[in-house]
């Protein structure tokens, strides 16, 4: 399969499954869900990320991070589970390197928190990510907000950014919510690539490749972006497979048949 690398004189593989954080396309979308993240940070309040499967949550999300620089914040970056309240503190825990004594709730709440303020007082701002966040049960929305609450309340030291699936609002509208959702001052929600959008995007990724030529016909621009629905995962999966298959072909051009041929093999 990898002889079409050399066939279309690759130097890197295309389209690859996590492309490095400075050679991410800087879409207006993704500067602007990045502007809104930056905006709740420096308020110490919420952010929300949504989007559906495959429309680059998590590389925003590492887009982001790039944007605070180490000398003044320290990113604590979690993977949510379905897991209870208890075991996301414990996942928060493990992140800042803390040593449990105890695993009760309030005791849990008391450490993140005094790590919290050790961390600002050597002038260094957290930040805590929770990707995944969609499949938090409501019990953990309900509490999460006890670890941003410092003087009563008053001063905010613990900004969060939770990523997931567009469901994620939805539990954010449940009353037991109601608190943590208070704190939410920044909403963004990754769609997918208009067919525009599609060409510039794949062009883009030719280049990164090592191939400035034009290699996507028209027609297979139009069969990507109705078999992709817009989906960057997908759209990725599909056009690598499609110039595996013109390459095969001994094709120079990526046709509508070779994008069909890529697409069967993808969900």
């Amino acid at each position: 399969m990898n002889k079409y690398k050399a066939f279309f004189g690759f130097t890197k593989t295309p389209f690859p499954q996590k492309i490095a954080v400075k050679n991410l396309l800087q879409t207006k979308q993704l500067l602007t869900v990045v502007s809104r993240m930056k905006y709740a940070v420096e308020l110490g309040a919420v952010a929300i990320l949504t989007g559906d499967i495959g429309t680059g949550k998590s590389s925003a999300l590492r887009f982001a991070i790039k944007e605070f620089h180490p000398s003044e914040y320290i990113v604590f970056y979690v993977t949510a589970t379905t897991g209870s309240t208890i075991e996301i503190y414990k996942q928060i825990c493990a992140e800042m390197k803390i040593e449990l004594k105890t695993q009760s709730k309030g005791s849990l709440i008391k450490t993140i928190k005094s790590t919290v303020l050790e961390y600002c007082s050597r002038k260094q701002k957290p930040i805590l990510i929770i990707d995944e966040a969609s499949l938090l049960r409501i019990e953990v929305f309900a509490e999460l907000h006890t670890v941003m609450q410092f003087e009563n309340d008053s001063d905010p030291r613990l900004p969060i950014i939770l990523a997931g699936q567009n469901n994620l609002i939805d539990y954010l509208q449940y009353q037991p919510s109601r608190a943590f959702a208070s704190r939410v001052v920044a909403r963004s929600k990754l769609e997918p690539i208009t067919q525009s959008e599609l060409e510039k995007y794949l062009q883009y990724h030719l280049s990164l490749a090592g191939n400035n030529q034009k290699l996507f016909t028209e027609p297979a621009i139009v069969a990507i972006y109705k078999l992709s629905g817009g989906m960057l995962r997908k759209i990725n999966n599909i056009a690598r497979g499609a110039l595996i298959a013109a390459a095969s072909q001994k094709s120079q051009l990526v046709e509508p048949d070779h994008v069909q041929i890529a697409a069967s093999e993808v969900f």
